[in-house]
């Protein structure tokens, strides 16, 4: 198994909609264990700013709250696709990130794993639709989405 290299990018070729940060990894995990996974915010979105996550995230239209920082980051997604051991996709449908001009920065956004078996090993790829380089957040977000993909990836790479 080998680490797949992290990308941070804007893809010119993708319209604005889904472009955005972007984490992919191998994991010799098969789908379903990682689908099962990501459906627990709670193992992959905490461990670095006191999170606190409410709600679920287990079928279409169910919503769960983000808060971390003390309070400076709040968010509320909602599910809104769901392919069995292959994709999850969740909309932003309210973001409060006072540390921003912009507060509401991330409204409209999506953040999304795809979830592919190849040979011996699944890949994984994050993405945040919306997260580009042109906005506010990028650096700090981009930054945190790192931190959390790496723990992800550390998680779903050795047995614990």
């Amino acid at each position: 198994m080998t680490h797949m290299e992290t990308k941070t990018f804007l893809n010119t070729s993708e319209s604005t909609r889904t472009a955005g940060f972007s984490y992919t990894f191998e994991t010799p995990k098969f789908p379903q264990e990682i689908f099962e996974l990501l459906l627990d915010i709670k193992e992959w979105w905490s461990g670095l700013y006191g999170e606190t996550i409410t709600g679920k995230s287990t079928k279409i239209d169910d919503e769960f709250c983000f808060l971390a920082g003390e309070g400076v980051h709040f968010s509320k997604q909602k599910l809104v696709e769901l392919v069995p051991h292959s994709k999850i996709v969740w909309l932003v449908l309210e973001s409060r990130l006072t540390f921003l001009y912009d507060i509401e920065e991330w409204n409209g956004t999506r953040i999304r794993f795809d979830i592919n078996r190849q040979g011996e090993s699944s890949l994984v790829k994050f993405r945040h639709e919306g997260l580009i380089p042109e906005i506010e957040c990028y650096h700090n977000c981009s930054s945190a989405w790192n931190g959390y993909m790496k723990n992800l990836e550390r998680k779903l790479t050795t047995n614990f």
